[in-house]
């Protein structure tokens, strides 16, 4: 599972639009995106409440303190959420210690309340968690006492009244069936749209006394596009805020999203003495664990991983692309790649080996230029045949290549690489 964070914008639509599919009754929400690729006038006609409602005005971009950044305008109309937008539409503002400018906003209308109540439901590891307060809104860390939570089954298929009940049972009473019925209902979204996250902070009732939420935060299994994808109403996965997308992890994720295998690759550190090329989600946190329990969190250049059996020329394209970012910002200082991972169960070493193998020949120069020392440990089908050929390299290119199989523990080339490093400083 993969936890994808997407905006708000994208959550409200697909919680309106899966809502009314799933329950047959409406949620009236409306919301507008404004980027700077917006036509003012285009987007009017298209949402023409835009011209007959009061309006908010709030960034869309996963970060808080907005209305510290005077960045939340309300009760406005059209003409002034234009201004205000114009106005602060690509400011750089920085939000715990992370800057970027600031480049999409959300429109909805604004609706004045009295209630506000907080809801989450969320995926644990084998159940699924759902909390409810009636004091919510800003103040809802101050209640956390108020704050009723149940847990059910990960292979449950909806929620009873019954279920619900201990969340709503301090309710008045003529509140109870109605805000159990929204809870229940927003569980069958959840569960269809293979949601892991949604939180309504807070939610309220609208003028016919219908639940209503006025903010929303969702989060997606992104594994699970293949079943769901076409419910999500095309929402992207954007970026957290500050961070941008280098060359190199652009073309990674393009591989990752064109093969059937995983290819996953962030840079930490661009002058980072420490790389990682580890087959397996769970070895890459292992490694990447190690290296910081050895104090070469800082050094460390990036987390990333390819699993899934990937073929030689992805793996190719992955390590050189691994390669590239490893030798750049050569300094004099030696630097050290581990190529790691456990004890495959179906990859075919060789064949994922052939792959780096040609990416470490091409790229020897600038190994050597990079003072780079290679480690190698890896275990499963044919990988004798592998660590041979890694051997073999190692001769060839006249690079300094350690090579070890199952025989040695999984993160043993770290502190021999971190070892190494040291010594020839």
């Amino acid at each position: 599972m993969a936890r994808k964070k997407v905006r708000e914008y994208d959550a409200k639509r697909i919680l309106r639009a899966r809502f009314e599919q799933l329950t047959g009754k409406t949620l009236p929400i409306h919301v507008a995106q404004v980027t700077a690729a917006t036509d003012y006038k285009d987007l009017l006609q298209q949402n023409q409440w835009l011209g007959s409602s009061k309006l908010v005005v709030k960034p869309d971009m996963l970060f808080g303190q907005r209305g510290k950044h005077d960045l939340v305008g309300l009760n406005l109309t059209w003409s002034q959420a234009e201004t205000f937008i114009r106005e602060r539409l690509g400011r750089t503002i920085t939000v715990n210690e992370c800057t970027g400018p600031v480049t999409t906003f959300i429109v909805e209308p604004f609706m004045p309340h009295t209630e506000e109540m907080y809801m989450c439901i969320q995926s644990k590891r084998l159940e699924y968690e759902l909390s409810f307060s009636a004091m919510g809104g800003i103040s809802i860390e101050e209640h956390w006492d108020q704050l009723g939570s149940i847990k059910v089954d990960a292979t449950v298929q909806g929620l009873s009244s019954d279920d619900v009940a201990p969340l709503t049972a301090k309710l008045p009473l003529e509140l109870r069936n109605k805000v159990g019925d929204f809870i229940q209902s927003v569980f069958k979204v959840f569960l269809d749209v293979d949601a892991t996250l949604i939180e309504m902070n807070p939610f309220t009732f609208d003028l016919s006394g219908q639940p209503f939420p006025l903010d929303i935060r969702m989060e997606l299994d992104d594994t699970a596009q293949f079943r769901s994808g076409h419910k999500w109403c095309d929402a992207e996965f954007p970026l957290p805020f500050g961070r941008t997308l280098t060359p190199a992890e652009e073309s990674v994720q393009d591989m990752d999203e064109r093969t059937g295998a995983s290819l996953k690759f962030t840079v930490l550190n661009p002058r980072g003495r420490v790389w990682l090329m580890v087959a397996g989600g769970g070895a890459s946190v292992i490694y990447t664990d190690t290296v910081a329990d050895l104090g070469f969190a800082q050094e460390l250049g990036n987390y990333g991983e390819y699993s899934g059996a990937p073929n030689t020329q992805e793996t190719y394209q992955y390590a050189r692309t691994v390669l590239s970012c490893a030798t750049a910002h050569s300094d004099g200082r030696p630097r050290a790649l581990l190529i790691g991972g456990g004890i495959a169960n179906f990859t075919n070493v060789a064949a994922t080996f052939q792959g780096i193998i040609r990416a470490l020949r091409e790229s020897s120069e600038a190994l050597k230029a990079a003072k780079v020392s290679v480690f190698v440990r890896r275990g499963g089908p044919n990988y004798l045949e592998g660590l041979e050929m890694m051997r073999a390299l190692g001769k060839e290119i006249g690079i300094p290549i350690e090579v070890y199989g199952p025989e040695s523990s999984m993160t043993g080339i770290c502190s021999k690489a971190i070892s190494k490093i040291k010594a020839e400083e």
